[in-house]
């Protein structure tokens, strides 16, 4: 019988409380703000109009591994009523309810209908046609007027995950016309308007931004099963939301670079060029004098900081940038400091800048001041020479410039490199067998090939354009010497043959026998047939015709799979539960097994369908178990945080509850 690890008690646990407030805590931190007419925070809970499509119908995570089977989830008007707002707009968010079940209806019911045209199985058709979100139900003059208050809050949701990709059309990259529509209305009938952004991906803001009577901009993002909470919170400044964009956001969709041959939109879906090269995001649209809507790195506060680059040295090959902060506004806060680097102009493609490191502050009161010191080497300013297959410093200055974003800095310092250095010494093991063109930066002056320090080793090509002078406050700006000579050059080893496992022992090997030194894991494998080891790749239920997609596991249902017990018996190789969860684990929350502990059908999750079970499956012949887990922000929130104290805590969290439940990766 194997062992299981769910609990048999239905009642929420301490742990799920707990992480839900550990969440809570963090998620904060998580949420960017954009805009601001100084309407936030709001002073206190107060009545409040709620529109938009994610109000009630929040989007907690990701689709497909990304999604999460919560106890429970808080949507938007769940948790600004928790905080003490009076929702004042019930009908229509009734009339976008029935909307949205007429629409999840006809999807379900078309899933089927699909699937037999297309000889698939129904599981596919949800995995590459996700349910989109709906345009919002109409509002009317009686909603405004009923509404009784001057404060109104629109959610935009969509929803994001794998099997899809986006379109730059209404309702997943553009905002419907309906949504557009309600924004100018609810601008002229409301004195603060506050925009909600609830998605898992860049959006056109453009037209956004460009509608009057927006008074805030929040990028929510998608924060799991708590996620209500964590909004009011940030309305009412008991949270100061501190997140900084990890993405540039464009004027419009085709200053992507990659906008004319993304995915469908050349007609080829089977291949993918990446002809960007190195210049994805901001070294893209710095490089290129390409001005952004909004830069990486971006985050307004709701109060003020001044940041003072300080000294800069150079220690062990570290470059070390000491940078002051100071809080100069009226409350509490957090500030990221980024340091970039610009490389100089020479015969290798370059970008820019690049960020070279970041630091959060603590939480700093007003007139609070902190000192970070944000550290990185020296050879990670180095770029690859694919010609000669080598990591390259090149000589000329490095300008280092420290801020609170890419597009709001100051210059720190400037070393100066006087030798070309090769750092990494490699070897390009896989010649491309379609060649991509790639994108060249502008240039100031014909580029030619020069030698690299290596007879029959060159620079690439193409050169970049100029780094601008320097831009301090007063023109003070430090010059250090790197020493060329302190710089090590690394040669990689690369394993030329790999040899066959053996062994000369004739008894057979367990994992008792390796713990005891008695015997290596690789003189273990070797005695392995081909079709052990083929059956513990493959794991149990795909071995024997099961699901062949996300939930593949006897001993922990719901998981993505487990490798199989074909040697846990002669081997002691106990099986490994794999389980999906870049937002949190997901897995079955509720199943049942017989007496003797054997799995019993039902209970499966597909997105808001559970599979039912059989009502043969007594308390008498049969037992319950529960493994419910806690939904965290999506990764590209987290991500926004800046705060790597945060994302540790974030995986010691998941990790505690992997090892509750069994889960080993």
């Amino acid at each position: 019988m194997p062992k299981i690890f769910a609990a048999k008690s239905p009642e929420i646990t301490q742990r799920e409380l707990d992480h839900m407030a550990l969440s809570r805590s963090l998620a904060g931190e998580c949420v960017v703000l954009l805009e601001n007419d100084k309407t936030l925070p709001l002073s206190g809970p107060c009545r409040l109009a709620l529109y938009g499509s994610g109000a009630r119908q929040t989007i907690r995570g990701g689709s497909g591994s990304g999604d999460v089977n919560t106890r429970s989830d808080v949507n938007i008007e769940q948790g600004l009523e928790k905080a003490g707002f009076q929702i004042s707009t019930k009908p229509w968010l009734d009339r976008q309810d029935a909307k949205y079940a007429q629409a999840r209806k006809d999807y379900l019911d078309w899933i089927p209908r699909y699937a037999r045209e297309q000889g698939i199985t129904e599981f596919l058709v949800t995995f590459s046609h996700p349910f989109q979100v709906i345009a919002p139900a109409e509002i009317t003059e009686s909603d405004i007027a009923g509404s009784e208050t001057d404060t109104a809050v629109y959610v935009i949701s969509r929803t994001a995950g794998e099997g899809a990709d986006r379109f730059d059309k209404a309702g997943d990259y553009r905002l419907y016309e309906e949504e557009k529509a309600q924004l100018e209305l609810l601008g002229r009938a409301y004195g603060k308007v506050i925009a909600v952004l609830n998605i898992g991906g860049l959006i056109d803001l453009s037209q956004l931004k460009a509608i009057p009577g927006i008074s805030a901009l929040l990028l929510m993002g998608q924060l799991g099963n708590i996620g209500g909470e964590v909004l009011a919170d940030v309305l009412l400044g008991k949270v100061n939301p501190s997140g900084k964009l990890t993405d540039t956001w464009a004027q419009k969709y085709g200053d992507y670079p990659s906008s004319e041959t993304f995915s469908h939109n050349d007609g080829n879906i089977d291949d993918e060029y990446y002809t960007e090269g190195i210049y994805i995001g901001y070294r893209y649209f710095d490089t290129f004098g390409s001005e952004p809507l909004y830069p990486f790195g971006y985050g307004m506060s709701y109060t003020d900081f001044q940041i003072n680059p300080g000294a800069v040295t150079l220690e062990n090959r570290q470059v070390k940038v000491t940078v002051s902060v100071t809080n100069t506004g009226c409350c509490p806060g957090k500030e990221v400091v980024q340091v970039y680097y610009s490389a100089p102009d020479g015969k290798l493609p370059k970008p820019y800048q690049e960020l070279a490191g970041f630091a959060k502050t603590g939480l700093l009161a007003p007139g609070e001041e902190e000192t970070l010191i944000i550290s990185f080497p020296v050879r990670d300013m180095a770029s690859y020479c694919e010609s000669c297959a080598a990591w390259v410093l090149e000589a000329g200055d490095y300008i280092i410039r420290a801020g609170s974003s890419s597009r709001d800095t100051r210059t720190a310092a400037v070393l100066t490199l006087d030798t070309t250095v090769k750092t990494e010494l490699l070897k390009n093991l896989f010649a491309g067998q379609d060649p991509v063109s790639e994108i060249a930066a502008p240039t100031s002056e014909a580029s030619r090939k020069t030698d690299c320090g290596t007879a029959h080793e060159t620079i690439c090509e193409t050169a970049r354009g100029t780094v601008p002078e320097a831009d301090s406050a007063d023109g003070s700006v430090p010059y250090i010497r790197i020493n060329a000579a302190s710089i090590e050059t690394n040669r990689a080893v690369y394993q030329e043959k790999r040899q066959p496992y053996t062994t000369e022992k004739t008894e057979a090997l367990t994992t008792d026998d390796v713990k005891a030194g008695r015997c290596t894991v690789e003189e273990l494998v070797s005695q392995l047939s081909v079709e052990e080891m083929a059956q513990l790749c493959v794991g149990t239920l795909r071995a024997e015709g099961g699901s062949l997609v996300g939930n593949a596991s006897y001993t922990v249902p719901g998981a993505a799979g487990d490798t199989s017990s074909v040697v846990s018996k002669s081997r002691g190789i106990r099986n490994l539960i794999l389980a999906d969860g870049p937002a949190g684990l997901r897995l079955q929350p509720v199943f049942k097994t017989d007496k003797e502990g054997n799995l019993l059908p039902g209970g499966s999750v597909l997105g808001d369908i559970t599979e039912p079970f059989d009502p043969k499956y007594t308390d008498e012949n049969s037992d319950t178990y529960y493994q419910y887990c806690t939904a965290i922000p999506i990764g590209w929130s987290l991500a926004q945080s800046w705060n790597m104290d945060l994302l540790e805590q974030i995986g010691s969290m998941v990790g505690e509850e992997m090892e509750e439940f069994g889960v080993d990766l």
